[in-house]
């Protein structure tokens, strides 16, 4: 399970859910290559659990233990 430090992180899975539609993950993946390739490791990080969690939101069904 992806690790959300704060609200941002939905925000911005949400966002890009809204304006890529499909390609959401290939966009969070371009953006943390992006990032990466600047140098900006913190960026590169949130980019890629942002990819993560856009992956688990397009999941129709509960994933994991249901409490």
């Amino acid at each position: 399970m992806p690790y959300l430090a704060n609200r941002k992180s939905y925000d911005d899975a949400a966002e890009l859910m809204a304006l890529f539609g499909d390609n959401a993950g290939y966009e969070a993946a371009a953006r943390a290559d992006r990032s990466r390739d600047v140098g900006n490791h913190i960026r590169f990080c949130h980019w890629r659990q942002i990819e993560r969690l856009i992956v688990l939101l397009t999941h129709e069904r509960p994933l994991g233990t249901i409490h």
